[in-house]
Order: C-alpha cells, then structure tokens, then sequence
C-alpha cells in the first residue's frame, strides 16, 4: 500500500483531492494544512511514498516546505501542487528537487495519472510549461492580462516585483533580477501589499489563487 501526504491549507481543496485520489487503489492518505503540520507528521513518521505539497500556504511556504522535506526526507518524492505554473517558478521547484509540478487546472484523471507516474519514478512536468522551460526570457509582467496594473494601480516596476514574488523569488533574488537593492523591493512590495488590501506575501498570493491566476 502506496502512503500520501496531501499539504494544502484549504479544507475544501484538501476533501475534494482526497475524494480525487481515492480512485487509487491501495494509497493511504493523510492530510496536512500546514508545513508545520506537514512536517510533525514527518517527525512521527517517514514512511510517506510520496507529498502533494501546496505552493501558497500561510506561514511557512510552499517552497520553503519544499527545502525542508528534500533535506530530512530525501528519499520522499515530493510533488508541487499550484495555481501559479510560469516557467520560471516551475524551474525553481525542480531545482530544489520535486518530483513533479501539476497545476491546479488539471482535470482530475489528470492529476491521478500524473501521480501514478510520480510512483512509478517518473518525473512529471506541466505540458503547457514544457516549451517556455527552455527559454530564459521572462515577461515583464505575465500576470497581465489576468490582473492588470491598473487594477491596483500598479507602476510597471511594481507589476515586474509583483510577478517575480508570484514566481517564488525571494527579496534578494528579485532585487539582483530588476538591478535593484534589497531595499527597494521591501517598499514596493509593501506598496503592492497596500494596494492589495493585505499585509502579507502569503495573503497576496493566496488572493491570486483564489482568482486562479495561471501565470
């Protein structure tokens, strides 16, 4: 019997993938809403065949979580699970060594047979991401379109931190990318936050997933 964790903070989200994946015969699911929680379970046990790991989680975050499962669980294929399929994110996940990336607009027989590959030691990549995954080129702001800057009355500048902090980067790493120093991205981000109504990365992102932004 095949053992899953499933890491998303949505409770709805988590039932409806449970409900998905007990199509699978012989998998044992267990649930976390958060890393933390995630990572207790890991504590108590390591005998997991495989995470479903959420990007935008409250707290510790998806790619955050990613670093600390491959660290003291190695052995465990981690798959990311999210609204936000840029390439350049999807370059990140695999770089810090998950097993596969499904974006949230899968169908549900596309999500099961994406994770029976998973299992069986194949690595699994987002079809529509393939081809963007060769090409270094980003966007100057590929949130538009879906989000625009005059929605939250935006600079071009704070449209290209916005879309970089989607994508995973950190502060330092959007900061080297736009030529900019640490500080400066600290004050755009807080403007963006503001504009947004939220206080947070994790909050602005979580409202983005919500509208199911697919970058």
């Amino acid at each position: 019997m095949s053992k899953l964790l499933i890491v998303e903070d949505h409770a709805l989200v988590r039932e409806a993938l449970v409900h998905v994946l007990s199509t699978l015969e012989g998998l044992h699911i267990e649930q976390a809403a958060s890393g933390t929680q995630a990572l207790e379970k890991l504590e108590q046990s390591a005998d997991f065949d495989l995470i479903l790991l959420d990007l935008a989680l409250p707290g510790m975050d998806g790619m955050a979580c990613l670093k600390q499962f491959k660290q003291i669980c190695p052995h465990i294929p981690v798959v990311i699970l999210s609204a936000f399929s840029y390439p350049e994110t999807v370059k990140r996940v695999f770089a810090e060594g998950a097993a596969g990336f499904i974006p949230k607009s899968y169908s549900g027989d596309k999500l099961v047979s994406a994770l029976k590959q998973v299992l069986a030691g194949e690595v699994v990549r987002p079809d529509e991401a393939q081809e963007l995954l060769e090409n270094d080129a980003v966007p100057a702001f590929p949130l538009e379109g879906r989000v625009s800057l005059k929605e939250y009355g935006l600079t071009v500048r704070q449209g290209e931190v916005l879309s970089l902090m989607v994508q995973g980067f950190s502060n330092r790493e959007i900061a080297r990318r736009l030529g900019l120093v640490e500080g400066t991205v600290k004050i755009h981000l807080s403007t963006i936050f503001k504009r947004m109504g939220v206080s947070s990365r994790t909050q602005a992102l979580a409202i983005l997933d919500r509208r199911d932004i697919n970058p």
